[in-house]
């Protein structure tokens, strides 16, 4: 997964940074970047591209599809911590139980058909994943509402087939970045079922003792979805009772120093997520900097499109980071 991600940035910042020799197809590469990048308004394809197109309103497809996976792993790593992850700490390890409150340790409790000890260390991981999960999950499952009930794509609005296999794969490879802390070893755990006992406060717990860099990355998570949720009403209340192929300059919220602040609001998202997940993933840290690359090269092409389109669009906003691109 690691190779893939890497294989993926290294495509982008070449195509960004690198001056390829149109003899060495660096004219073709950037040419392909910028369709898959562009979509909707910024996406006019030729006839001959047009039949390697699909409807822009299929990013629905993205959100349900994250919504099944982000689910499926979010109930198999819950399940695993549940069942074989606790007690976090033993209940005579007072002194344990303070130093740990510190890194994110609980207050102990115990379960019926306890599975056999682990490092608290590591219990404090895969609890860890689990909270990761929720937080995704929270994204996938609002962006897939917004996508039926607030966006009004226009009904030629189009993006490149590469762009819609692009989402199909992205939508699989980051909830599965965010679950790699623990995802193999919660797979082989579910054959290996007791007799369950379930206690509610028992599957809440632990997530209440996570330590304070969980709760930074969750309250920065929370920063840039509100503010993602706003841009996106915005988007989406410009096309609202327009015709087809009527554009108009989005204000407010972050729009007021940047072209494509919901991209802005991702990328501190991921970057919250990045914290909550305390760091030491190699998958997470890839999946942030593909974000960053991604999300980058395709505001600068809606910034064009902008400066293009509107001969009195705001000269002061920048593409995507205020005051630097």
């Amino acid at each position: 997964m690691c190779l893939a991600w890497l294989a993926a940035i290294l495509l982008i910042a070449a195509a960004i940074t690198l001056p390829i020799p149109a003899a060495a197809g660096g004219r073709v590469v950037r040419r392909w970047l910028c369709t898959i990048a562009s979509r909707g308004k910024t996406f006019r394809p030729s006839s001959f591209k047009a039949r390697f197109t699909v409807p822009q309103k299929f990013f629905l497809h993205f959100y349900v599809e994250g919504v099944a996976v982000t689910t499926s792993l979010l109930f198999a790593t819950w399940f695993y911590a549940y069942m074989k992850m606790t007690p976090l700490v033993l209940e005579s390890s007072s002194s344990s139980t303070i130093d740990n409150h510190y890194v994110g340790g609980s207050s102990s409790f115990s379960l019926a058909n306890a599975w056999p000890s682990h490092p608290v260390e590591h219990k404090y991981r895969v609890w860890r994943t689990v909270f990761v999960l929720i937080l995704m999950e929270i994204q996938v499952l609002r962006r897939m509402y917004e996508s039926k009930y607030v966006f009004h794509y226009s009904p030629t609005a189009r993006m490149h087939i590469a762009s819609y296999l692009v989402g199909w794969l992205y939508y699989v490879a980051a909830p599965l970045a965010l679950a790699s802390p623990c995802l193999p070893e919660a797979m082989r755990g579910q054959a290996r079922i007791p007799d369950l006992v379930i206690d509610l406060s028992h599957i809440v717990m632990p997530l209440l003792k996570l330590g304070w860099c969980q709760w930074i990355g969750m309250a920065i998570f929370i920063w840039g979805w509100l503010h993602q949720f706003c841009c996106h009403a915005i988007l989406g209340s410009l096309r609202e009772h327009k015709n087809s192929d009527e554009y108009v300059i989005p204000c407010g919220d972050w729009f007021s120093y940047v072209s494509c602040p919901h991209y802005l609001a991702e990328i501190v998202m991921y970057f919250g997520l990045l914290i909550a997940s305390g760091g030491s993933s190699s998958s997470v840290w890839f999946l942030l900097i593909f974000v960053i690359l991604n999300l980058s090269f395709s505001a600068i092409q809606t910034h064009k499109w902008y400066l293009q389109k509107f001969e009195d669009y705001p000269r002061s906003r920048y593409a995507i980071v205020p005051y630097i691109c």
